[in-house]
């Protein structure tokens, strides 16, 4: 990644890593990452703000030195995760005068996590500033989007947000700003969807906080910078929201073809009903796509089979990911097959304990589906289109 000015004296010095294909051993990358690090030149002191994951910590030095850069004075650590600090370390030796900008819940990480030592640290509260000639710096302390002691930093003058994972996106992009909206619309999503999905109740408190400033460029520590920003925030705000829209998300798995028989028919009755639909074979299902389907959704329905007892392990998955993700669906329900008996449905339930919809009646039915169950199915459809027209959300 080259050296690029953003604003007067602020320069985009990260790395991109164009491939990466998985984040935490769990989040797919379609099209790799970027590890955005930025430097700030005062006219009387430089200040660093994040540093790149450990595995591209020398395109980080090779950029400073580009950047001409003999001294940092700021270590400003807006996030612990190693994809921003893994290079804190190296930095802080290469800087020994450098102090490091951390808020209260940080120091305990860099300290454990990093093994920066405490005295290396200036501890900063919400809304504290640093002056480097020119250039103030503000800290908003903004914790859990997505980690406890996360929090964004505001250079005054130049009205640039960093704002470190929010409003982010993974994308190895050689283009520094958003050129395409709609690419990285699709971007950011997926990585709201992902990540910053079951947060969503603290970012719309920390929105207000942001709404206050004045903000000419967002440069997040993920993907392309964004200088059109109402654009970005107005997708946030909408991601956040309780609007849902008139869609079923259906993620389901099939052995021998009952389900997936049900889940056809499903599908087929709920669009004659006038609701969009999006089903997941979860076999070939990228997550992430099925993450940001979940974003907008009304209504999840999950198909699988019983395997000896219980549900699907592919099945045990998607419930699990829609437990922990937290979206604003506001119904649920499951069908399905069974051979000679079992919990799935139980089971299923069981596992929704941090999101509170209306659970549905199942259809989960001995077999293959007969006329009777292919009845059940309608009812399930217009029991959900009921909700939706309920909802305001169907006409």
């Amino acid at each position: 990644m080259v050296v690029r000015e953003i604003a007067p004296d602020i320069f985009s010095v990260g790395a991109l890593d164009f491939d990466r294909r998985l984040f935490d051993s769990l989040i797919p990358l379609p099209q790799g990452t970027s590890y955005n690090s930025y430097l700030v030149k005062g006219t009387k002191k430089t200040a660093l703000i994040d540093t790149v994951d450990p595995t591209r910590e020398m395109d980080l030095v090779t950029n400073l030195v580009k950047a001409r850069v003999d001294t940092i004075d700021y270590l400003v650590v807006n996030h612990a995760e190693q994809d921003h600090s893994g290079s804190l370390p190296m930095m802080a030796e290469l800087f020994p005068k450098a102090k490091v900008v951390v808020n209260e819940k940080c120091l305990d990480m860099v300290t454990h996590l990093l093994d920066i030592g405490s005295e290396r640290c200036m501890v900063i509260n919400d809304r504290d500033t640093v002056d480097l000639g020119g250039k103030t710096l503000e800290f908003l302390i903004t914790p859990w989007v997505h980690w406890p002691e996360t929090m964004l930093t505001y250079a005054r003058e130049d009205r640039v947000l960093f704002s470190c994972d929010l409003f982010g996106s993974h994308m190895a992009e050689s283009t520094l700003r958003v050129n395409d909206w709609k690419e990285v619309y699709h971007a950011a999503k997926r990585y709201y969807a992902e990540i910053m999905m079951p947060f969503s109740s603290s970012i719309r408190e920390h929105m207000e906080k942001i709404d206050t400033l004045d903000i000419a460029m967002i440069a997040p520590s993920h993907g392309p910078i964004h200088t059109e920003p109402n654009l970005i925030l107005d997708a946030y705000r909408d991601w956040i929201s309780d609007k849902v829209k008139n869609e079923v998300v259906i993620p389901y798995v099939s052995m021998h073809g009952s389900t997936e028989k049900m889940v056809q028919y499903l599908t087929e009755a709920l669009i004659d009903r006038g609701i969009r639909v999006l089903p997941f074979n979860l076999v070939v299902t990228d997550i992430g796509e099925l993450a940001m389907a979940l974003v907008d959704s009304a209504t999840v329905v999950i198909g699988t089979p019983t395997v000896i007892f219980g549900p699907h392990p592919q099945a045990v998955y998607a419930t699990y990911l829609v437990n922990m993700l937290r979206p604003k669906t506001r119904i649920v329900s499951v069908i399905g097959s069974f051979g000679w008996g079992g919990r799935t449905v139980e089971v299923l339930k069981g596992m929704l304990t941090r999101i509170e919809p209306e659970l549905l009646d199942p259809v989960y039915i001995k077999g293959a589906p007969g006329a009777k169950d292919l009845k059940d199915l309608d009812n399930l459809a217009d029991a959900i289109a009921k909700k939706h027209r309920e909802f305001g959300i169907l006409t």
